[in-house]
């Protein structure tokens, strides 16, 4: 779900991988996934004010060609054609276009699921846009842009949650200004006129890759694992992220296992520094179900006192990163 200023729920009712890099979907400890080589979707025959129905459908194949155009994932997509069915209707369709979505006043856009319990089949993926915004194809600077917001509905389309590699500060009248972002799964918008979220970021394609692997990803990337600790008791919910020193690349991950275990896979050979923060850019339950789990956020952003070596095709040594109490 991909919101103005105020992050919300997700509209699916699935849980987050738990000692994974990323946030993927799963369910029963399944990922949520598409098995098909190719993804039909459809667009609704419905304009708004600035976009037409054309204009719509061109945006939205732009960016599936972002994500597909990737050469460390598999995934490929074919529009089959305008309709009038509606995004979240349960039809065996996928369809992407505008609804009007009054009482969502700070959401701009959501994605839905019909999926295999038992597998994480992802078998229909609905995407609406709020109509109650103002929208644009052309980057303009008093409107959201569609081609951006689209992109990071993709990402959830293809089984991905919310990164937390970003920073963010409260607005005096509620809700959260983005000062940066590393990643186009990033939960809160850059704001109208911002069209910095067409383009995918390394936490992003990894998330991806690691989803729908091709190219020899598995092969020419690694890892790092381990588990962090605050006190006696592990640091549920820690965000960690891996910086390449060569590239400047950031990949985050959680600390979810019952020990506080957090794995981060995707990454390229080389030495990386780790930071351990907590996760208070955002609002928590853009990440986590907190009926489900209890995050931890008292305690100060730590590093790693060494570098990190990742190999080749595997996780290096398994490291414990212990946090301190703010």
């Amino acid at each position: 779900m991909r919101c103005a200023a105020l992050v919300v729920l997700f509209a699916c009712v699935v849980g987050t991988n738990p000692a994974d890099a990323y946030s993927q979907f799963t369910t029963n400890g399944a990922r949520l996934h598409w098995d098909a080589p190719r993804v039909r979707w459809m667009a609704v025959d419905r304009s708004v004010p600035g976009v037409s129905a054309g204009d719509l459908q061109a945006a939205l194949a732009r960016a599936f060609q972002t994500w597909q155009d990737l050469p460390t994932a598999s995934i490929a997509f074919e529009f089959a054609g305008f309709t009038s069915a509606e995004p979240e209707d349960d039809d065996d369709l996928s369809v992407l276009g505008f609804q009007s979505h009054p009482e969502l006043e700070r959401v701009l856009g959501a994605t839905s699921f019909l999926f295999d319990d038992s597998t994480g089949e992802i078998v229909e993926a609905d995407i609406f846009f709020n109509s109650q915004f103002d929208w644009s194809t052309s980057g303009d600077p008093n409107r959201f842009d569609l081609q951006s917001v689209a992109v990071h509905e993709i990402g959830h389309f293809l089984g991905l949650g919310h990164s937390a590699i970003g920073e963010t500060e409260l607005r005096p009248e509620g809700g959260r200004r983005v000062l940066g972002s590393g990643a186009v799964m990033f939960p809160i918008s850059l704001g109208r006129g911002s069209i910095a979220d067409r383009t995918l970021l390394p936490d992003d394609i990894a998330g991806v890759s690691d989803l729908y692997p091709d190219g020899g990803f598995a092969e020419s990337t690694g890892g790092v694992h381990g588990r962090v600790r605050h006190g006696a008791a592990p640091a549920v919910g820690a965000h960690i992220v891996a910086f390449d020193l060569r590239t400047r690349a950031l990949v985050g991950g959680f600390a979810l296992g019952d020990n506080g275990e957090f794995q981060i896979l995707g990454l390229r050979p080389g030495a990386y520094v780790l930071r351990v923060e907590p996760l208070d850019d955002a609002d928590i339950d853009s990440f986590f179900s907190l009926d489900e789990i209890a995050i931890d956020t008292n305690f100060q952003v730590t590093y790693f006192q060494r570098l990190v070596a990742v190999p080749a095709g595997g996780v290096g040594e398994a490291v414990e990163i212990v946090v301190r109490s703010k």
